[in-house]
């Protein structure tokens, strides 16, 4: 009974000694969390969950290496190491679904397959196993866990560079992220069993960082759409006015219709959609702005005609796969001599021609 007692406060010391910097970050992510209405609460009670998995999972890793060097917890590391190799993936599921807004629970499914092959590896090694020398030996899926990591990873960074809006500040803590991910998976071949404790600190300052830098932006974004704000709008192009070749007008048919009918909740989410749609069409040199309400700009820099009308052309093709549909207008100049408000009000005029014509043939 005494050895137990003193087996468990030496674990407990050697838990706390390792792992200070992992409960004091997320310690921090907590305050930060609870100190800050700017994050949705279903984005908060999710982040809630994913810091319990990541202590939970550093508590597992260091058990397992605690009775590294004892035989007589084979098993016992055995499924603890079935525990590490499936919450990895797990735990990259839920960060997409926690960060990648209107993700689908079925981004679990992938993980959830590996975590019953982890299981089932225990009794057959199918994965991985412990010989009687106490050593890891992989199985015929030995890289299984890694391969199914890096796929969630390279789907993620791919997810939020394409719903970003293009900006240094938002690539900034999508390039971390990446970093993180990346040397999740690669540093195991690397540093062996070492770096399988510094794993969920590494998760941990990621996810910390990517939410420092989400609510800085949330000075330039648009709360509700996550584009680019009105506020924004005009510091950005007042800075590069002179790039500025054209500006598309658009503005949502109908929102009245729906906010009166289905409520609030269901304009939002018709706000939401559409921001997504030009999101999509938009590329590195065309950036969205909500401009408020149902009105949105996107500016178009160092574009030509061609371009431009491209880029109408994705918009109507996105947007015409959802129940919605918006009015568009645009006004392009070659030689930068149109003064940005002349280029917005004629782009603005041409958007409410068009919406005059769908509102004629839509009574």
């Amino acid at each position: 009974m005494l050895y137990t007692i003193n087996m468990f406060l030496d674990m407990f010391e050697q838990y706390i000694l390792q792992n200070w910097i992992l409960i004091l970050i997320l310690f921090a992510f907590i305050v930060f969390l609870i100190s800050t209405a700017l994050i949705d609460k279903k984005a908060t009670r999710r982040l809630f969950f994913l810091i319990g998995e990541i202590f939970v999972l550093s508590l597992c890793v260091f058990t397992e290496f605690y009775f590294a060097e004892d035989i007589n917890y084979r098993l016992l590391r055995t499924i603890l190491m079935a525990i590490r190799y499936s919450a990895s993936p797990i735990l990259l599921a839920h960060v997409i679904f926690t960060v990648v807004k209107r993700m689908r629970p079925l981004v679990f499914i992938p993980a959830g397959v590996l975590a019953i092959v982890d299981i089932v590896s225990i009794p057959t090694g199918i994965v991985f196993s412990i010989n009687d020398a106490n050593e890891l030996v992989r199985g015929p899926l030995g890289y299984l866990p890694f391969i199914v990591a890096a796929l969630y990873c390279a789907f993620l960074i791919f997810i939020l560079i394409k719903r970003s809006n293009k900006r240094l500040l938002e690539i900034i803590p999508i390039a971390l992220l990446a970093l993180s991910f990346v040397s999740c998976i690669t540093f195991p071949f690397i540093f062996r069993a070492d770096f399988a404790q510094i794993f969920c600190p590494t998760i941990a300052v990621a996810l910390f960082i990517y939410y420092v830098f989400s609510i800085l932006l949330l000075v330039k974004k648009d709360a509700l759409t996550g584009l680019l704000n009105r506020q924004a709008y005009y510091s950005e192009t007042s800075r590069a006015y002179k790039d500025i070749t054209a500006i598309v007008s658009i503005d949502m048919n109908g929102l009245k219709k729906i906010n009166d009918t289905y409520g609030h909740q269901a304009g939002d989410e018709a706000l939401i959609t559409l921001a997504l749609c030009f999101k999509r069409s938009c590329n590195v040199r065309q950036s969205a702005y909500r401009m408020g309400g149902d009105e949105f700009a996107i500016v178009c820099y160092k574009n030509t005609e061609a371009e431009v009308l491209k880029l109408i052309e994705r918009i109507n093709e996105h947007v015409g796969k959802t129940k919605y549909t918006c009015s568009i207008g645009y006004c392009f100049q070659k030689d930068g001599h149109i003064e940005l408000d002349e280029l917005l009000k004629v782009s603005d005029e041409k958007m409410y021609q068009n919406k005059a014509e769908y509102y004629k043939t839509h009574q």
